[in-house]
């Protein structure tokens, strides 16, 4: 066992004093020496819509700027349409007299020339008709009988002019009766002892539509049963609102697009201009022609017509200086050195490089062409 005498005890317990107190003495003065580190300095200063970038802000060298020059600008007016047949090249085919169909000359998807047989029928009034051509020529003589009669009457000086007008008019009524029954039996093969009627296509086209049975009977207010069209050729009707169609002429070339093609470059012509105006929609019909080749185009379809309407003078802009906000477009223009001012335009027709802007720029106007998606948002 040590023991300590009584001249060590005070110096050791002042050391360990010492000892335990300079940990907290030392950190009183770190505490004390510490400096504040200095706060980070904001990149922007906003004020409405007017944004101040700070000096040296790496935001800067982020941005490139552009001054707006008026450009030659292409107008150009987009409107929905429909693929229709043109009335023309399109043939709906019937029955004119009441028969029972005997032969069918065609099948669905045949080509078809002007005049070609469709299809046969027999005709049981064919007997009747011929009975009505002899007694509408029988009455024809006669009339041009009496009414030469009367004619020799007057002439003598024993005739009534009443009555010689009379025999005029009758004679001529019986001459277009005659016309009447002659073009009906016309339409009969008379060929045929048993009177059938061949039934011939009025334009050349493909067959569309063939309900044809052989051994039905058709009446002679059936529907069609043959439908032909020629579709090298199709119609787009489109509908152009009123305030538009003064950029628009007959001739005047267009694009068209078609969702099942969207890849397909078509282009056609505007074929007419409608004189009336749709007082519900405000809009014009405008009748477009296209080439039609490869049938691609059904009557039917829906299509998205973009009209030509020429260029004139309009302010530019790249693609990316134009910035979006909720339901608004805007861009950058700088009113001052690091100063940008929010302002909104009006866009017109967009392209994948470049927008025309109806309002909200001018010439001279220097706009933020890159960097603009760096910049806060305010009000």
């Amino acid at each position: 066992m040590i023991h300590l005498n009584n001249k060590q005890r005070p110096l050791n317990i002042s050391f360990m004093k010492i000892l335990i107190f300079s940990p907290v003495l030392a950190l009183i003065i770190s505490c004390s020496g510490k400096k504040e580190e200095p706060q980070q300095k904001e990149a922007f200063h906003i004020q409405g819509n007017l944004v101040t970038i700070t000096n040296n802000d790496p935001v800067l060298k982020k941005i490139t700027t552009e001054t707006v020059t008026e450009q030659e600008s292409g107008n150009s007016i987009t409107s929905a349409g429909t693929i229709e047949t043109i009335p023309n090249n399109y043939a709906e085919i019937a029955s004119p007299f009441s028969g029972r169909v005997i032969r069918s000359f065609v099948t669905i998807g045949q080509h078809v020339n002007a005049g070609s047989p469709v299809f046969e029928i027999l005709a049981p009034g064919y007997s009747s008709v011929q009975k009505d051509y002899s007694d509408a020529l029988n009455d024809v003589r006669l009339a041009g009988k009496n009414y030469k009669r009367q004619q020799d009457l007057v002439k003598h000086g024993v005739g009534i002019q009443k009555e010689l007008e009379e025999a005029e008019t009758e004679y001529k009524n019986k001459k277009t009766s005659l016309s009447n029954a002659s073009s009906t039996l016309n339409a009969y093969n008379s060929k045929s002892s048993g009177g059938t009627y061949i039934i011939k296509a009025p334009i050349s086209g493909e067959i569309i539509s063939n309900k044809i049975v052989t051994g039905q009977y058709l009446k002679e207010d059936s529907e069609p049963v043959v439908i032909i069209a020629e579709l090298s050729k199709v119609w787009i009707t489109g509908a152009v609102k009123e305030k538009d169609i003064r950029f628009i002429s007959p001739g005047d070339p267009v694009s068209v697009k078609v969702n099942t093609y969207p890849d397909m470059e078509i282009t056609g012509k505007v074929y007419h201009i409608s004189e009336l105006v749709d007082e519900d929609t405000r809009s014009i019909k405008v009748l477009i022609q296209c080439d039609n080749p490869q049938r691609k185009l059904k009557p039917g379809m829906y299509a998205a017509v973009t009209y030509s309407a020429g260029t004139e003078k309009a302010v530019v802009i790249p693609s990316g200086a134009l910035m979006q906000q909720g339901d608004r477009q805007y861009v950058w223009v700088q009113s001052g050195k690091q100063e940008f001012t929010k302002r909104i335009v009006v866009p017109g027709n967009t392209s994948e490089k470049a927008v025309r802007i109806n309002s909200g720029l001018k010439p001279g106007d220097i706009i933020m062409t890159q960097g603009g998606i760096y910049m806060p948002d305010t009000k």
